[in-house]
């Protein structure tokens, strides 16, 4: 794992932002060829993408930010450099959706069907995208003994070094993968508009609540939870809640 993909005199490529675009790019191909299937003008989803990922950056670095205020504090050029790693996926996600509320609410598009059509790319986004965790050693996890415990040895790696660790950006990787699989598995199963983003709300927050017991850097706690942990709660109940209503709608 190397935090730096490519290091050719002036040209540097760090491997989080390479993957974190990776994850990007084909999220958005999955969700233009969900768009065409649902008869949406998928000629907007270049449109939609540049909001998200504008929206989605600010979001998850600034809820990375306020999770480790004192740091930043004291080093706030550091606030901007989040090819580094330190983007938390759940601010940029809430970001990212009220972006897209209020685009497609001025161009007179429907939210559901896009959240919808959206879906199994925002998974497919996760998996890739939580290699760059990977390559850059950022959202670790605890030390363990197990068989499968990765190691960092680089020193400009961002999780402990000659550690071994849990892989929870593996873990969070396969938690997209199996999040895509059901997604596209059961899409046309789920008529009501709103049914597969709700779904993949709750699978998203299920696996990203029990994959945080297993984390060891550090994201703030509120009692016994982390805070993402609350958060991820929240978002279950929130997607519970839509697809129930889509449901009886």
């Amino acid at each position: 794992m190397n935090p730096v993909l490519i290091d050719f005199g002036p040209i540097t490529i760090h491997s989080y932002g390479f993957f974190i675009a990776a994850g990007f790019l084909l999220g958005l191909s999955v969700a233009m060829h969900q768009a065409k299937q649902k008869n949406l003008d998928h000629k907007l989803v270049p449109d939609l993408g540049f909001y998200i990922i504008l929206s989605a950056i600010v979001g998850s670095r600034l809820l990375y930010i306020l999770l480790e205020p004192a740091y930043f504090l004291e080093h706030p050029l550091q606030i901007f450099q989040f090819w580094k790693g330190g983007l938390v996926f759940l601010g940029g996600a809430i970001l990212a959706a009220l972006a897209c509320l209020v685009i497609l609410r001025r161009k007179n598009q429907p939210f559901w069907p896009w959240a919808d059509a959206f879906a199994p790319g925002i998974a497919a986004g996760q998996a890739v995208g939580r290699l760059g965790c990977l390559m850059a050693g950022c959202c670790y996890g605890k030390a363990c003994s197990l068989p499968w415990a990765i190691t960092f040895t680089l020193p400009n790696s961002l999780a402990p070094i000659n550690v071994p660790l849990h892989p929870t950006q593996v873990y969070h990787s396969l938690a997209g993968v199996i999040t895509l699989i059901i997604l596209l598995a059961v899409r046309n199963k789920l008529p009501r508009p709103g049914q597969l983003f709700a779904l993949l709300l709750m699978l998203y927050s299920m696996f990203r609540f029990v994959i945080e017991f297993f984390r060891g850097d550090f994201r703030g706690y509120l009692g016994f939870l982390s805070v993402t942990q609350w958060v991820a709660a929240a978002l279950l109940l929130i997607g519970l809640t839509i697809f129930i209503k889509a449901r009886s709608s």
